[in-house]
């Protein structure tokens, strides 16, 4: 979202800039062509002592650049981005840097739009140590919540009462161990001009307690500055006319062509090439958060039916290794890869060769998986929760229309009934083939999505400062 977005925003006519961490393991400075364009920049983080900071620049498009916050000690030696132990040291430099770079640059922003827990002190500072800069002094804060169970570095269940963050003191000292427990999130939401959130239902349902992560309280008092904006994909980087992931290429109109790369995966994967045979594919987090929980325990009996299955994504050991068993036990019905880069790697590919998309999700923010999937004709099966309720139409078989197979409960009785209802409609040719036409033809690109942020921003433009003025 964060690289797709921006490209929609500024085929707009918009003027904006990315702003991102330089993780020194995973972005070559020299392939991406970057240029040093600050060096040493000393920032304070209520300490004595200054952390030194460079800036690099890339560009995402022709006019629009993409800014890297490079700190060594913080960001550039670690082979992986996350779970350091001092998250919130880490991304407390890069808010301060980010709003320190915006100053040098010079750039007075309109809208400063941050995304997830990790910008979540941006709002907060532009209401306190930043509010007198002059070229920040006019900026709106939009906070972006992705997936509200991730809060700050630490898992916010966790902490102690005596420990919990309230959101209303000073930050604590860069060295001090107290850093840790600030609730970034919390912060955002308390000091954002306009919240939004990655689809309309989500926006809902993180105001009641059942999902809405212990915030849901805060939020529902700023339910007339939350709003809910479901996301889009890139429909030129996902395209099955040109994606050279692909073995075959085709489009809506060739759609005899998708059995080619059905054909392809089978023999990849080691299942049997039959062209009869329903291919159900997931490419998701294996985790409790996907519904792998319920399809743990219907496993086996899907794998009885005429049926054939992929699984392609890292997460929970206890899932799969479930899953792994069940794959042995039935080794030309299900095929488990645990692997997070390759579920990267293959993931448009099992979308082009498979027949069905599974994400039975207990909850779902928005998720852009099934919107790729059914890009590449590949049939969603999914709970009504989240963006799945508000992306994928529930098939009916009287009518004619859908683009998916929808259940409501967070049951593995649900799931099976959804599942046996999907395989039970590919048997007619004519209808399935029209089904997957259809799906093919839906509009989920971002430019919609993007003008709908623009209107936001238009809105918290208008909100009134401090000072009564607009």
């Amino acid at each position: 979202m964060a690289r797709s977005l921006p490209k929609a925003i500024k085929r707009l006519g918009h003027n904006i800039i990315c702003i991102t961490p330089l993780y020194g393991q995973v972005i070559d400075q020299k392939k991406h062509k970057l240029k040093l364009i600050h060096e040493n920049i000393e920032i304070f983080l209520n300490s004595k002592e200054a952390v030194k900071i460079n800036y690099w620049r890339g560009y995402l498009m022709h006019g629009l650049p993409v800014y890297f916050i490079e700190c060594k000690k913080y960001f550039s030696k670690r082979k992986s981005l996350y779970m350091s132990g001092h998250e919130n040291a880490r991304f407390l430099i890069f808010n301060v840097a980010a709003l320190k770079l915006i100053s040098l640059l010079k750039f007075e922003a309109d809208i400063v739009q941050c995304h997830d827990w990790q910008t979540g002190l941006i709002p907060f500072y532009l209401k306190t140590d930043f509010r007198y800069s002059k070229t920040l002094r006019k900026a709106k804060s939009i906070f972006t919540i992705h997936n509200l169970i991730f809060q700050f570095g630490l898992d916010w269940w966790k902490i102690s009462p005596a420990k919990k963050d309230f959101g209303r003191s000073r930050i604590p000292h860069l060295a001090d161990s107290k850093i840790e427990y600030v609730n970034f999130a919390k912060r955002a939401i308390l000091s954002a001009d306009m919240i939004s959130t990655v689809s309309e239902t989500y926006r809902n349902e993180i105001m009641t307690k059942n999902i809405g992560q212990d915030l849901h309280r805060i939020l529902r008092n700023r339910q007339d500055r939350l709003f809910g904006i479901v996301n889009g994909i890139d429909y030129n980087a996902y395209n099955p006319a040109n994606d050279p992931g692909l073995h075959k290429n085709y489009t809506y109109k060739q759609i005899k062509r998708k059995k080619l790369n059905k054909e392809y995966i089978q023999k990849k994967f080691g299942l049997p090439v039959n062209m009869n045979v329903p291919l159900v594919c997931t490419t998701s987090r294996v985790t409790f958060q996907k519904g792998f929980e319920l399809l743990l325990k219907i496993i086996e009996q899907v794998a009885r039916l005429d049926i054939q299955m992929i699984v392609i994504g890292a997460g929970d050991p206890l899932y799969i290794k479930g899953l792994e068993k069940i794959a042995k036990k039935y080794p030309k019905k299900l095929s488990v890869i645990p692997s997070h880069e390759k579920n990267q790697k293959y993931e448009t590919l099992v979308y082009a060769g498979s027949d069905f998309f599974l994400l039975p999700s207990h909850y779902e923010p928005c998720g852009i998986n099934q919107l790729i999937a059914m890009r590449y004709g590949c049939v969603p099966i999914v709970r009504k929760v989240g963006g799945l309720h508000d992306t994928v139409i529930n098939f009916s078989a009287t009518t004619g229309r859908g683009t998916g197979f929808v259940f409501e409960q967070f049951n593995e009785f649900s799931l099976y009934r959804a599942l046996i209802r999907a395989l039970e409609t590919y048997k007619y040719k004519q209808v399935w083939r029209d089904f997957v036409v259809r799906v093919m033809q839906e509009s989920n690109s971002w430019e919609i999505p993007a003008k709908k942020y623009v209107q936001l921003f238009r809105k918290a433009i208008k909100i009134k400062n401090g000072n009564g003025k607009k």
